[in-house]
């Protein structure tokens, strides 16, 4: 079973990750972007999945994941109670994954990988070549 605080903890913990009301429950957004929404009194969470994915987990745990209005953009609603933790940190970095600029998420893989996301002392842009004249 995954907590409230659990699951706030979790999609805050994933880069420039920002909390907001969405029609007054908590929407979890990466600049603007939501990537899931958590309703608390329901101990319930909808995440922004690949419809290849939404589809493989309704049908094989249909009473831990189910489609929502918006399960046509891959919406999909999550049982808290009844979810594996690991399965649902996976799911919800994909969902971050799927909103978030490109930019952050290489960044996030490389600090992941233990290597800087730029060499230390490098500009951050690639420079021009000048031509040779």
């Amino acid at each position: 079973m995954i907590s409230s605080d659990d699951f706030r903890k979790l999609a805050l913990s994933l880069p420039e990750a920002e909390e907001q009301d969405h029609f007054g429950k908590p929407s979890f957004r990466v600049r603007g972007k939501i990537f899931a929404t958590h309703w608390v009194e329901q101990e319930g969470a909808v995440l922004k999945l690949s419809l290849d994915e939404q589809d493989s987990l309704v049908q094989a745990q249909p009473d831990v994941f189910s489609v929502t209005p918006w399960g046509h953009q891959g919406w999909t609603r999550v049982e808290l109670r009844r979810v594996d933790r690991t399965l649902l940190e996976e799911l919800l970095v994909g969902a971050w994954r799927r909103v978030a600029p490109k930019r952050v998420v290489a960044e996030r893989d490389a600090g992941r990988s233990g290597e800087p996301a730029t060499p230390p002392g490098s500009p951050s842009r690639p420079r021009k070549r000048q031509r040779a004249t």
